[in-house]
């Protein structure tokens, strides 16, 4: 690894938690280059939904490089692109009732939000944007301005501005309702709270904690953005293409936001791609005004179509995902109990998370389960949440493997502290 220490810049994060040179990956299984093979829990941080190399995608990529088939394109018209375009209106659009224009930004999850707080802005005349604590959006200026993480935020090395942060769902306890406090600040003139452009949210804060909104919650934020003419913006970008079970993570709180981000999991085979869903009133962009690049990416054109072909022509991952869901649950709930440790399991979907009473636990786990062969990050504010994101189609003995995994670095660490105590 000596190649990457002394050229790659310190700026690099995951390597270190997982200090190993991977070769290959096929399925929920990854290898390094001596050949010793590890269990995926982390899965590019939701990028490899459907695992690593799924044939049928893998099979579509191929066929189309091997034909010669363009390759970007920048924003003119392709194959690719109009197929990509009629399978996502005809597989997941319409059968949802839902209508969006679709705009291709640049190819990442960062250019996404910054379309979309930059539409909102547009098309409302305002420029506040409301957030919501330990939220995350991205790494560029106007995500970070809406991104709750104090770390992160601190490396932009300039005001963020034109953003305000609100409570979370649960945020001041289970027994508050957090948007009693937006919505008395939104209507006090008293408050020093403008009308914003737009509200942001994500329905599950994946980086901020694996922190849950609920049903309830999201159609009350539902009402008083529309009541109030401001622009709804579901950030989808990590909990978004079936990681809660739907495609969508709002579908189950029964909403339809104004504008949604998607990027990750989309291209189904980990190449760049992102997509900003628009309520078609909305859509009053000029020609050329928002442009990237990298926005014409054929190739993940061809993979995302694969995707939406053998995974979402019916409702069969979804409810695998749900079945999956509960089974990882029960697992980690018996785990806490088993070991005596005090935790929370929390999550929607195959997003689950454990929160340590004792936050330095996550991190010690996280590092156990990479010596025994497994990759899971950590998530929160003080990397205090185990997070468990495996693929959407590990069958259930593979996972069953991975949650043994667990219980087995728990139970190490745990050993340790005995020992030093005694």
């Amino acid at each position: 690894m000596n190649v990457f220490e002394r050229h790659e810049s310190e700026v690099r994060g995951y390597c270190r938690n997982f200090p190993a040179v991977f070769t290959t990956a096929k399925g929920p299984w990854m290898s390094d280059q001596r050949g010793r093979r590890y269990l995926d829990f982390f899965c590019g941080a939701g990028v490899l939904n459907y695992g690593h190399n799924p044939e049928p995608i893998k099979r579509a990529l191929t066929d189309y490089l091997l034909a010669d088939g363009i390759t970007h394109t920048l924003d003119m018209y392709s194959t690719a692109k109009a197929r990509f375009i009629e399978r996502f209106n005809a597989l997941i659009l319409e059968p949802r009732g839902l209508r969006y224009k679709l705009q291709f930004p640049g190819p990442t999850g960062t250019n996404a939000v910054e379309a979309a707080l930059k539409l909102a802005r547009k098309v409302t005349g305002r420029e506040q944007v409301v957030s919501f604590t330990n939220a995350f959006h991205g790494m560029t200026l106007g995500s970070l301005a809406v991104t709750g993480n104090g770390f992160k935020r601190a490396g932009a090395g300039v005001p963020l501005s034109h953003a305000a942060s609100v409570p979370f769902d649960g945020y001041l306890g289970s027994d508050v309702d957090t948007l009693d406090y937006f919505e008395a600040m939104l209507l006090d003139n008293g408050s020093g709270m403008e009308v914003p452009a737009a509200v942001i949210v994500e329905t599950v804060q994946a980086e901020g904690g694996v922190n849950i909104a609920s049903a309830e919650w999201l159609r009350r934020l539902r009402k008083i953005t529309r009541d109030n003419g401001i622009v709804l913006i579901v950030d989808d970008i990590q909990v978004g293409c079936g990681r809660t079970g739907r495609f969508f993570s709002f579908e189950e709180a029964g909403i339809e936001p104004d504008i949604v981000t998607l990027s990750k999991s989309l291209s189904g085979y980990g190449l760049p791609l992102a997509l900003v869903l628009i309520r078609p009133e909305l859509d009053q962009w000029e020609p050329g005004e928002h442009n990237g690049t990298f926005r014409g990416h054929c190739p993940a054109f061809v993979t995302a179509t694969a995707a939406l072909e053998h995974f979402w022509q019916d409702d069969h991952l979804s409810r695998a995902v749900e079945q999956k869901s509960a089974l990882v649950r029960k697992r980690l709930q018996r785990m806490l109990k088993s070991h005596g440790v005090d935790g929370t399991v929390r999550g929607r979907g195959l997003i689950q998370g454990v929160e340590f009473g004792n936050p330095e636990l996550a991190g010690r786990v996280s590092q156990a389960c990479f010596e025994r062969g497994l990759i899971i990050e950590t998530a929160g504010i003080n990397d205090q949440v185990l997070k468990l994101l495996p693929s959407l189609t590990m069958d259930e003995a593979t996972l069953g493997k991975g949650l043994d995994i667990i219980d087995d670095a728990l139970a190490s660490v745990l050993a340790e502290d005995v020992g030093q105590v005694a």
